[in-house]
């Protein structure tokens, strides 16, 4: 027989399915890798991840606990009128939106895990960075790990319902879910809570009611004893514009379109913010986070940037950075 006979060809490796129809021996992911090669890079991309984990997560400690003591004294400074009331508003938006970055990093345990020597430190760092919104570390930390375990899902993920078709109705819905008498976040979480019926939900939900009114009446008493403004500019206002920037930034942009994305490669998009990647809360790299969550949010990009071979061979979209 000649070199090309038939017979000498080797056959493909195929294999007979119910129906009769001949199909790979090796199914196909949807990225057309088959599963030993999916496995193969499974086993790099961990190898490389595993190098970003930990590092000095002390700026985390001095920022949320330097933060929070400016933001404290502008109580006093503004009851003596000895505030500057424009750079104090601003700072105040800076430390509301910030906080909810450093109490990120507590939510995931990346600065003491439960039995390690710094353990009172990482819930520390979660119970001061969120006062500033008026949002309790329990109740965060809780709906932050079901957006995790349920990412992208429309019943269960409590963020969904930041989700908007483009992004100036995503900052509208920033604001429009907080409203009375919408279905937005704080009905969510409610609902959520209450499905999952443990106490931990139920002191959330109770410490957060508690935070709301304690804030309520600080503002109250600020506006009767002649405080108005100063209480709007400090406390009010700055909640609210750092609440926007966070549910736009953390929660719309890197998650845009959701709507069935819950693979391990969709759950989150890379994207460039025009603010850049620091401004936008290190966000545009923010699928790094919900591969591994132990990666510090400011060593995300880096890692990214390792991975990224390794996440174009899974189909990920890595044309904007």
């Amino acid at each position: 027989m000649s070199e090309a006979d038939p017979l000498l060809k080797p056959a493909p490796v195929t294999d007979l399915g119910l129906a009769g129809e001949i199909r790979p021996a090796l199914p196909l992911g949807p990225e057309g890798l088959d599963r030993h090669t999916r496995r193969d890079l499974l086993k790099e991309e961990m190898a490389i991840a595993e190098g970003f984990h930990g590092g000095a997560m002390w700026p985390y400690a001095v920022a949320t606990f330097g933060c929070f003591a400016v933001w404290l004294s502008f109580f006093p400074l503004a009851i003596t009128g000895h505030l500057n009331l424009p750079l104090a508003f601003v700072l105040s938006c800076i430390f509301a939106t910030g906080g909810y970055v450093t109490s990120h990093e507590a939510m995931h345990s990346n600065i003491g895990r439960p039995g390690e020597k710094y353990r009172w430190l990482n819930e520390a760092i979660g119970a001061v960075s969120t006062i500033p919104i008026v949002f309790p570390f329990s109740m965060a930390r809780i709906m932050h790990l079901e957006h995790h375990y349920h990412c992208n899902d429309p019943l269960k993920d409590p963020d969904y319902t930041d989700e908007a078709p483009n992004a100036l109705m995503a900052w509208y819905k920033t604001w429009y879910n907080r409203q009375p008498g919408v279905d937005g976040s704080i009905h969510h979480y409610k609902r959520i809570l209450g499905e999952m019926g443990t106490p931990e939900a139920a002191r959330a939900l109770k410490e957060t009611m508690l935070l709301q009114l304690v804030f309520m009446g600080v503002l109250f008493t600020m506006a009767w004893s002649g405080f108005a403004i100063e209480a709007a500019l400090l406390w009010w206002l700055p909640r609210h514009i750092g609440l926007s920037y966070i549910r736009f930034y953390l929660s719309w942009a890197p998650h845009h379109p959701r709507e069935g994305q819950t693979g391990r490669y969709e759950q989150a998009n890379i994207f460039k913010s025009r603010l850049g990647h620091v401004l936008s809360m290190c966000m545009e790299t923010h699928l790094i986070h919900h591969l591994y969550p132990g990666i510090p949010n400011h060593r995300t990009k880096a890692a990214y940037l390792a991975l990224k071979p390794i996440l174009e061979k899974r189909g990920v979209d890595c044309s904007a950075i």
